[in-house]
């Protein structure tokens, strides 16, 4: 362990008051479990979700996109942990085309995944959750990260979902290239992080675990067009997977406004999104307890003033 502390809150977690802190040197945003309809199901007792490089790109604004605020379970927002060079402005920015951008992208999943146990082993601490397999989830980046530690046996999953996962970094390049008559400029180490997160060339390894998985993807996203889903869905089916479902709506690859940093009110493709995940993983963590409130489903069950950093302000939504 870290022996990092939260930051310090005045609330009571158990009454919904979110908690900002770090763990093993990963900032993140933890909210406490305050579904009024059911209660936990099971071993696990916490969802670990990471952000993308395109928005949502921290775990603040990820938080207000999708709460899962019916799962029964705390939600802990991860930031991704930055490289050595700038992040790229977005995977469907020119930016990818150059070799810093990706290695910096493979920095962060790779990093992700590697913290991840300590990561866990800090929160379980600071939170007073008990030991027990997790749920993963991720937007993008953060998708791929979520299945690299799927693949890896990194810590004991329980389920995930993964949102417009990055699949092949070498094939959402190439759609880039395509779109922008230009050629990318990828280094030998950069074209060797390609090569470790194609996460295809992993499908036998996450096949392997058995961890039931939801795949979640837009009709309408340049950046991993909704082949890539439904042909990783069926890679696994075909590698020995049993519990893999997928699902695509009418949405680009963002889950957020631009810039997507501070917490803002959710689009509406982020609303839908959350109320896929919320009920794939209420079916697998959750006992119904009372009949669903019918404004379950709506949004500002998370303030977003609460989302916000101590001394941080959030943006004016309307900026």
């Amino acid at each position: 362990m870290s022996g990092d502390r939260p930051i310090s809150t005045d609330s009571d977690p158990a009454q919904g008051t979110p908690r900002h802190g770090t763990a093993a040197g990963v900032a993140y945003l933890a909210l406490p479990p305050t579904a009024v309809d059911a209660r936990p199901a099971g071993p696990t007792r916490l969802i670990a979700l990471w952000p993308g490089f395109d928005p949502p790109r921290s775990a603040e604004a990820l938080a207000m996109a999708l709460p899962l605020t019916g799962v029964p379970t705390w939600r802990v927002y991860l930031e991704l942990p930055p490289g050595d060079g700038p992040p790229p402005e977005g995977l469907g920015s020119g930016s990818f085309l150059e070799s810093a951008a990706v290695e910096a992208y493979g920095a962060a999943v790779e990093g992700a995944v590697e913290r991840l146990p300590d990561v866990l082993a800090d929160l379980r601490a600071q939170l007073d959750v008990p030991d027990g397999p997790v749920g993963l989830a991720g937007f993008s980046a953060g998708g791929a990260a979520a299945l690299l530690a799927v693949a890896t046996g990194t810590v004991p999953v329980s389920a995930a979902a993964v949102v417009a996962p990055i699949v092949s970094p070498r094939r959402a390049a190439r759609a880039l290239e395509n779109r922008s008559a230009r050629r990318r400029a990828w280094s030998e180490p950069a074209e060797a992080v390609a090569d470790r997160l194609d996460l295809g060339s992993r499908a036998r390894d996450v096949a392997a675990r058995d961890v039931p998985l939801l795949i979640v993807g837009g009709s309408r996203d340049r950046v991993v067009p909704p082949a890539e889903i439904t042909n990783l869905r069926d890679l696994l089916l075909r590698t020995g997977a049993s519990g893999v479902e997928a699902a695509t709506f009418r949405m680009e690859h963002a889950l957020a406004a631009e810039p997507g940093v501070e917490p803002r009110p959710p689009i509406t493709e982020a609303v839908r999104v959350d109320g896929v995940l919320t009920d794939w993983f209420r079916e697998r963590f959750a006992e119904v307890t009372a009949p669903r409130p019918p404004h379950a489903t709506e949004r500002g069950a998370v303030p977003q003033e609460a989302l916000a950093a101590p001394g941080r302000q959030p943006r004016d939504s309307t900026s």
